[in-house]
């Protein structure tokens, strides 16, 4: 699974962890010593992190319902918090993986392919897409 930036068609992370249930979220990064620098992952529902206990900093991307990043945080250091009220979900990634790239606010972040219907996670459908008994347009928010 990719991570990838909708404006630029970017490939932000090429190896994608999802953490969608209360153990994974709570579990997190906590107890790894290495983190890919290709790798990203997801945890949703989330809306605040922190790196207590964590061996490494990471850059962070609060993302909306509909995968628009909120707030990008770079080089968060262990022993830290960080924080979107608004946010539905949460990217870690290694510090220095934005570095380079250009992830901007508002940015459409997209899970290719996208995951199953029931996980409701940065599903961010293509133009055209439908669900049956749903009609999707450019403009639906």
């Amino acid at each position: 699974m990719l991570l990838v930036n909708a404006r630029s068609d970017e490939t932000i992370a090429s190896e994608v962890e999802l953490a969608l249930t209360r153990t994974d979220r709570r579990r997190g990064l906590l107890g790894r010593t290495t983190f890919d620098l290709d790798a990203a992952l997801v945890i949703s529902p989330c809306w605040s992190i922190h790196t207590a206990f964590m061996r490494f900093a990471i850059d962070v991307v609060f993302v909306d319902r509909s995968g628009r990043a909120l707030r990008i945080v770079r080089n968060l250091a262990p022993w830290r918090i960080a924080v979107a009220a608004r946010a539905h979900a949460v990217i870690e990634m290694p510090a220095g993986s934005l570095t380079g790239r250009d992830l901007r606010i508002g940015d459409e972040i997209r899970l290719v392919p996208p995951p199953a219907m029931h996980l409701n996670v940065l599903r961010c459908p293509p133009f055209g897409w439908k669900r049956p008994g749903v009609a999707i347009s450019a403009d639906t928010p």
